[in-house]
């Protein structure tokens, strides 16, 4: 194993994101993710100053059971003028129970003077009383410097002193922070080298994304002799966020050769990435490098036909690697070869089928030029691709009808009814539903319709539902996409509807949803 430490702090730093609020058992249930992925520390908040963080502490110490990384209480230096000793908040550090603190200081000049309002002498001192104090109470210290960057190109002495007096003092890692996030990969190498010439402290980088730059910046970082890098699950942080550490540790690993996890726990990492977007109730970003569900997908017909001779071809790494996988896209872009891969995929062999490529092929065409979208709807190609395999669309019940009527009493409290007629095992069911919306309405209505023959559909949840107009300049008459993405609380699948009539859009939507969920759990017609 590499002696590079991954140091997350998802919990802390990326829990500053706008719309994000974790309780404490959220945090409780990221560190297990976090300590499952492999990471080396885990910065789990600040005790003392928050009192969420204060009881997460304490029931960390009796609720987790880590098994590879090391939990960290973040804080700051005492107060000017005062003892470590007696500072309250330094003193929460202690009683916190963790064995690493992290110590935020001050290396730039102008926040000493204008932001913390003390002298430089002073500043210094408290970054040695502290260190030293946290020392001696047997903690393994690490101090961020907070602002390196944009202070070293202020005045260079005083943010090496910075570092200077923390190493001297016992901090073991003294992070460099681009705070502003406004630093760019050859500064990075530059400072942190010329830093590591100077001072006899062991680096470590903690970059912010506002350039775009975070992850490439944590790079170059380690490049120049950094061996600490922090940063955040799916690049979680106040702003444009922190350094993705998933990015940051797959570059290491799969491209720099540094094992910073096992490779067994790598393969999980998107998995572990989406279990903790559940968590934080953050959707997952698609084009998240390794990790989203479009890094390995492809569209161009050109790239299928080269994929077919050889994956590498036009994948920069094994997508399974990290847990993910090659997926080929449908589309009006696409080629003969795109369909028999995606086949491939759901587990139909056309290579010798070459008339059925075709005809379906010329399906997937004339559907998107009306408005269908494959790319995004990968379940409702599937059921297409059944039903050109088979001969027959798959049919888990027939629909005799169904209606929705909306009931609005003045301007608020909308509410929608949907009465939906259909016969499954040679029975027929006449439900009603109700909704906050026609398409929650027709929702509860086929459930309770079909469930008496089919139970499994309990376990289906329409998550997502999205719009689109597909001719604008026919106003109210435009032609209406519909997407509805439908999980069973293991993964989720998405389903498009075309119509003229939002409504009807919806449905067909939606139960091809219901179809390939079924499908998906082995669930045979009855």
């Amino acid at each position: 194993m590499s002696d590079l430490h991954v140091y997350d702090t998802t919990l802390r730093d990326g829990a500053q994101q706008e719309g994000l609020n974790l309780s404490v058992v959220d945090k409780l249930a990221i560190a297990r993710h976090l300590d499952e992925l492999g990471v080396g520390f885990i910065e789990g908040g600040w005790p003392g100053a928050s009192p969420k963080d204060t009881e997460f502490f304490a029931r960390a110490q009796q609720e987790l059971d880590l098994r590879n990384a090391t939990l960290a209480a973040f804080g700051a230096t005492r107060r000017p003028h005062s003892k470590a000793a007696d500072d309250p908040l330094v003193r929460a550090l202690v009683d916190s129970g963790a064995s690493v603190v992290t110590l935020v200081a001050k290396s730039h000049v102008r926040h000493v003077e204008e932001a913390l309002r003390t002298t430089l002498a002073e500043n210094l001192e408290m970054i040695r009383d502290t260190v030293s104090f946290l020392h001696g109470e047997g903690r393994r210290v690490f101090l961020d410097a907070e602002h390196f960057f944009d202070g070293y190109a202020a005045d260079p002495a005083y943010a090496l002193e910075a570092v200077r007096v923390a190493a001297d003092a016992g901090a073991e890692v003294v992070a460099l922070c681009d705070t502003n996030g406004g630093m760019l990969p050859h500064q990075i190498e530059v400072v942190v080298a010329e830093v590591l010439e100077a001072t006899t402290a062991r680096l470590g980088i903690h970059c912010h994304n506002d350039t775009g730059c975070a992850v490439a910046n944590s790079m170059a970082a380690v490049t120049a002799g950094a061996t600490h890098v922090q940063g955040t699950v799916n690049g979680y942080g106040e702003r444009t966020g922190n350094a993705d550490l998933l990015t940051v540790v797959s570059n290491l690993q799969l491209k720099g050769g540094r094992e910073l996890v096992a490779p067994a726990r790598l393969r999980d990492a998107m998995r572990i990435a989406h279990a903790i977007s559940e968590v934080t109730n953050v959707p997952p970003y698609s084009r998240q490098p390794y990790v989203g569900s479009s890094a390995f997908a492809h569209k161009a017909g050109l790239h299928a036909s080269a994929l077919k001779v050889d994956p590498d071809l036009y994948q920069h790494t094994d997508p399974t690697a990290v847990g993910n996988s090659m997926r080929t896209l449908v589309s009006d872009m696409a080629g003969r070869a795109s369909i028999e891969l995606k086949a491939m995929e759901l587990g139909f062999d056309l290579s010798g089928q070459p008339q059925l490529v075709a005809g379906l092929l010329a399906t997937v065409k004339d559907l998107e030029l009306r408005g269908h979208t494959f790319d995004a709807a990968d379940a409702s190609f599937a059921l297409l691709l059944r039903a050109a395999v088979a001969g027959a669309p798959v049919s888990f019940f027939e629909v005799e009808s169904w209606r929705v009527i909306t009931d609005a009493r003045g301007t608020d409290d909308a509410t929608s009814e949907a009465t939906v007629k259909v016969v499954a095992n040679s029975q027929r069911f006449v439900a009603t539903g109700e909704g906050n919306g026609p398409v929650n309405a027709l929702d509860h209505a086929v459930r309770k319709a079909i469930a008496p023959v089919y139970p499994e559909v309990d376990r289906l949840e329409l998550i997502d539902f999205r719009v689109r107009i597909l001719d604008a300049a026919h106003g109210t008459d435009a032609v209406t996409r519909v997407l509805i993405e439908t999980s069973d609380g293991e993964t989720s699948w998405e389903t498009v509807g075309v119509a003229a009539n939002i409504v009807e859009a919806s449905w067909k939507a939606l139960v091809d949803g219901i179809t390939f969920g079924l499908l998906r759990h082995d669930v045979p017609v009855r």
